[in-house]
């Protein structure tokens, strides 16, 4: 209890200081404010409610109480050390903001800033607030380590020029969607069959050749590049496949077989594949004096789709009876059979970066682009194209590929795998773009159509890079005949 003697004596000698419990065994003068003016007024700052502290002098304590009020650090015990009424910031705070600028980016807003924010604010949305990439998470830039973030910046889409680079005029090209008239060699020179004769396109030099003349009772129905090499099969309406060397431009040899038109070919090394209107598929082995080795037989309408796998194990088909089948090197009965598609099937792609991977596309009824994994016998998806689709073919060098359509819009799609987002859409024939071929580097395509016109696109980039132009001439613009 205060000593009411003392009390009095110090409310006296000054009114309007706060009393001061002291011991009593101490005298009243040693704390009169004109004995010992500074170290009093020391005390009396200290005890004084209204006290704010020395700018030159730091009392330290030994515990800390952080104010989290408003704050949107004080999950990091981050927060601004509040300036003096002299405006000098307190020595923490300069290291604290290069803190909280290192950690969350130089445009952070500050304490004071964040108390007008919402109370639901987070720190971490996706947003561009602090203007960082995801990829740089380390605020000093040094964190590679962290599993599952890419750490190249993302690529900007590529751009596919939406015209034909070349126009070549094809007087009497067929409109008939069960042909196949164009295809593009491994040596760069692109075939194409004009009525019943079989021109070649050499796209070093754009020299034309006539390589062959059927006859005014005959015409041609498809061509057909061998794997390597400069032998061509050409395929009649008569029902007769007809081998050339188009490097002497003289016929190797004439194989019948076949009752009717042969609309499709494809190569297997030496082996060769006929499909014909007379429902059956003919294996032909160049190399043996018979016309062929083995008959398969299992579509029951034309077959105008015929393609072999990269590995040569498997040869799809496609008929008029909207049927696909897969055959291997031994069967003589398809060994895979989908019939998902409600229309005449004639493209067929298999793809050169997945084993087994198998697209097809339906008619005009149909106008589907379906995927099939041949290994485990599976349908793997679908795409409505909107228009008939009469040609597929996939890129060598990205997963990409490019599909030709017919009725009703006539274009050409390229199309991101697995995906389907479409890269372009190519328009500028006028009839059914029934005829497509890729050029050996894989970068350029040719289509043909009824409006009697070869068109030349460059849609893929090459191997190594994205921007390099096609080897045959990408640059040059021009409208030629090739006959």
């Amino acid at each position: 209890m205060d000593d009411p003697t003392l009390s009095n004596q110090r409310n006296q000698s000054v009114p309007s200081t706060p009393s001061l419990n002291v011991p009593t065994t101490m005298s009243d003068s040693s704390f009169h404010l004109e004995n010992l003016p500074s170290r009093t007024m020391h005390i009396n700052r200290m005890i004084n409610s209204s006290y704010n502290r020395s700018p030159s002098r730091t009392i330290y304590s030994d515990r800390f109480i952080p104010s989290r009020t408003g704050s949107n650090f004080a999950l990091f015990d981050i927060s601004n050390s509040p300036t003096s009424t002299e405006g000098k910031e307190d020595g923490s705070g300069t290291y604290n903001s290069l803190l909280r600028a290192a950690l969350f980016g130089p445009d952070t807003p500050d304490k004071k800033d964040s108390l007008d924010a919402p109370a639901c604010r987070n720190i971490f949305r996706y947003k561009t607030e602090t203007k960082r990439s995801l990829h740089s998470l380390s605020p000093f830039g040094l964190d590679d380590s962290v599993p599952g973030i890419s750490h190249s910046p993302v690529k900007a889409p590529r751009k596919v020029p939406r015209s034909p680079y070349k126009v070549l005029d094809a007087p009497a090209l067929q409109d008939d969607f069960y042909l196949n008239l164009v295809d593009w060699s491994s040596n760069n020179v692109l075939a194409v069959g004009l009525g019943n004769c079989v021109y070649l396109w050499n796209a070093c030099s754009s020299k034309v050749t006539k390589l062959c003349d059927l006859g005014i009772d005959d015409s041609v129905c498809s061509v057909s590049w061998a794997q390597h090499g400069t032998h061509l099969a050409v395929g009649t309406s008569d029902g007769e496949v007809e081998i050339w060397d188009a490097s002497r431009c003289q016929r190797v040899r004439t194989m019948e077989g076949h009752r009717l038109r042969v609309g499709a070919l494809a190569w297997s090394s030496s082996l060769l594949s006929s499909g014909s209107r007379d429902k059956s598929i003919l294996q032909r082995d160049i190399r043996a004096p018979d016309d062929f080795a083995s008959k398969l037989s299992g579509h029951k309408s034309e077959v105008c789709g015929l393609k072999w796998s990269y590995d040569n194990r498997e040869l799809a088909s496609g008929g008029n009876d909207n049927k696909l089948f897969v055959w291997n090197q031994l069967s003589t009965q398809p060994v895979l059979k989908y019939c998902e598609h409600t229309a005449a099937v004639k493209a067929i792609a298999w793809s050169p970066h997945l084993h087994g991977l198998l697209a097809s596309g339906g008619g005009t009824a149909d106008r589907c682009i379906r995927f099939w994994n041949t290994t485990t016998n599976t349908h793997l998806s679908c795409m409505d194209t909107g228009s008939q689709v009469c040609n597929l073919v996939w890129s060598k060098n990205v997963n990409e590929l490019v599909s030709t359509h017919g009725y009703s819009q006539n274009q050409i799609i390229v199309w991101r795998y697995p995906t389907m987002s479409k890269l372009a859409t190519l328009t500028g024939h006028t009839y059914r773009v029934l005829y497509l071929a890729i050029s050996p580097d894989g970068q350029t395509i040719v289509t043909g159509a009824g409006d009697e016109t070869l068109r030349f696109w460059n849609v893929f980039p090459s191997p190594k890079s994205q921007n390099t132009d096609s080897e045959i001439g990408a640059s040059s613009f021009g409208r030629t005949t090739i006959r």
